[in-house]
């Protein structure tokens, strides 16, 4: 079993940046036949939603379209661990997110629901 934990949160104003970090600690994640991570979020009263996800070996990256040229995932499979560089933060930002660990890059967007989560951290950013 993969246990994932989320750092990095914050409250921080508009237009500011965040790094948010997720460790991975259990296995290595090719042996666990694990490839791709990734990060969603979930605002108050709102569904859990896609942000950003990276293959293992970190060529392949998607985002979702509210986040491009604005947020940045990368991962250091040494260190078991992905990022997600967050700049130009604005108050629809504002969520628990989430650090996911799946099979595949490709399932990100349409099943939500796959792989495992980490605990989650709060992002508050401010007006």
């Amino acid at each position: 079993q993969v246990q994932l934990v989320e750092s990095g949160g914050g409250l921080v104003q508009a237009g500011g940046s965040l790094r948010l970090s997720c460790a991975a600690s259990g296995r290595t994640f090719s042996s666990y036949g694990i490839y791709a991570m990734g990060w969603f979020r979930q605002a108050p009263g709102k569904e859990r939603e896609f942000v950003a996800g990276i293959s293992l070996s970190g060529t392949d990256t998607l985002y979702t379209d509210a986040v491009k040229g604005r947020f940045t995932i990368s991962r250091d499979n040494a260190k078991n661990t992905v990022y997600l560089q967050m700049n130009s933060l604005n108050p629809e930002d504002t969520a628990v997110y989430y650090c996911n660990l799946r099979r595949t890059i490709a399932t990100m967007t349409s099943r939500p629901d796959l792989g495992s989560w980490g605990q989650g951290t709060q992002v508050t950013v401010s007006t």
